[in-house]
């Protein structure tokens, strides 16, 4: 196991999650990185674990395809070894003998990290949930504003 300071009070999960749609052979799948407060490495698989399973969920997209969540498991669990502020080391990874390419390659320009993307829709199974479509659409009416409060 490794170091897990006496005060780790916050771990981060990437839990698995997989999303197929009724007559679809695509799946979707989903690594979401989770925050877990836990007193302990095991209790903080424990909770990952109830976090992932109540995600599961199934509905019907906009077009009356039925949708299914499944929560696949756990890609990883790590400890936060510092307090949860501006600055804290959340994880690292550590390689070794990389030469000048390599270290570019990993580099990415700014317009090109994920809070820059612009918004693509999917190229996979449209697993948008029909309900919350209907919502959207009926508020963009300026229907259901009522509902709101």
């Amino acid at each position: 196991m490794g170091y897990i300071p006496e005060d780790a009070k916050w771990y981060l999960a990437d839990l698995v999650e997989e999303i197929t749609m009724e007559g679809d052979p695509r799946n979707v799948v989903h690594t979401n990185m989770i925050l877990v407060r836990a007193d302990s490495p095991e209790e903080a698989y424990q909770r990952a674990v109830q976090l992932g399973t109540a995600r599961q969920q199934s509905y019907d997209n906009p077009v009356g395809k039925r949708v299914k969540c499944r929560f696949r498991g756990l890609r990883d669990l790590n400890v936060i070894h510092d307090q949860l502020e501006h600055g804290a080391e959340l994880g690292f990874s550590e390689d070794t003998d990389m030469d000048e390419a390599a270290i570019q390659r990993w580099l990415t320009p700014k317009e090109q990290l994920g809070v820059f993307a612009p918004i693509t829709p999917s190229s996979g199974p449209d697993y948008s949930s029909g309900e919350i479509m209907k919502e959207a659409i009926d508020m963009a009416r300026g229907e259901n504003i009522g509902d709101l409060g």
